[in-house]
């Protein structure tokens, strides 16, 4: 078992005091400025020549996700780039995120994933009003808090105007398991590109399994250019047939 990170030095003095999760590219801590909290992200961000196109990239996805304020998407407070790593002040939400929900013997009720997918919808709507795309959605990045009935999508960090086209060549942005087709094919996302993650979301929060499932990257790519979706009603009875055939159009 790997160990935790150590303590992590102040960062636009903000002082990380514990460890809320990480992720391949980036971690989240609470951290403390005076008598304010934050959930700081942190964001390693390449050296050399790419380093200026990453650090600027970096910091549009976070002014696009400060110009978001809806209940159901996370606040971005504050972003900045610092000694080679971007950071991001959000508001701190209690509760947890939706990826513990996906496993077979922890599937919630049909009613109240209908509740979550429709405060979700919501969240992505406002954003798409906005020309924002979140490019990244997935259970892991939308948090729940059942004493308060709150939903809210967290991690705009790959967020992108509607139509822009500044990903780095030869990277897929987005997690592969929830892109679109064309996403995986190399098309920049857009505001569909979220509906088809939400459904792919809505699918396993149903399921408790995506509708393509790859031991490889490359299978994963074939499987989800070439087979139909299972049919959500064969896989779980229970599940409404308008729920179903919502999903499948998703």
């Amino acid at each position: 078992m790997a160990a935790p990170p150590g303590p992590r030095a102040p960062v636009a003095g903000w002082v990380p005091i514990r460890l809320l999760g990480a992720g391949a590219q980036s971690e989240v801590w609470l951290a403390r400025r005076g008598d304010e909290l934050a959930a700081l992200k942190l964001q390693p961000l390449p050296g050399g020549a790419d380093g200026g196109a990453a650090a600027r990239r970096f910091l549009q996805a976070a002014q696009l996700a400060q110009g978001l304020h809806h209940p159901a998407i996370v606040a971005v407070w504050a972003a900045g780039v610092e000694a080679g790593t971007g950071w991001l002040a959000m508001e701190p939400v209690p509760g947890s995120d939706l990826q513990r929900y996906t496993q077979p013997q922890r599937l919630l009720p049909p009613p109240v994933v209908v509740r979550v997918l429709q405060r979700v919808a919501e969240g992505l709507a406002h954003a798409h009003a906005r020309g924002v795309v979140h490019r990244d959605l997935k259970p892991a990045n939308v948090l729940v808090n059942w004493a308060d009935d709150a939903v809210r999508i967290a991690d705009f960090g790959l967020a992108r105007a509607a139509g822009a086209d500044d990903t780095a060549t030869g990277i897929v942005p987005g997690t592969p398991a929830y892109s679109a087709p064309e996403q995986l094919a190399g098309a920049e996302p857009d505001t569909r590109s979220d509906l088809y993650a939400l459904g792919v979301m809505a699918f396993e929060l149903l399921a408790g399994r995506r509708p393509h499932e790859a031991a490889s990257l490359g299978e994963l790519l074939r499987r989800v250019a070439q087979e139909p979706v299972p049919d959500l009603a064969r896989l779980q009875p229970a599940t409404p047939p308008a729920l179903a055939a919502l999903v499948a159009r998703l």
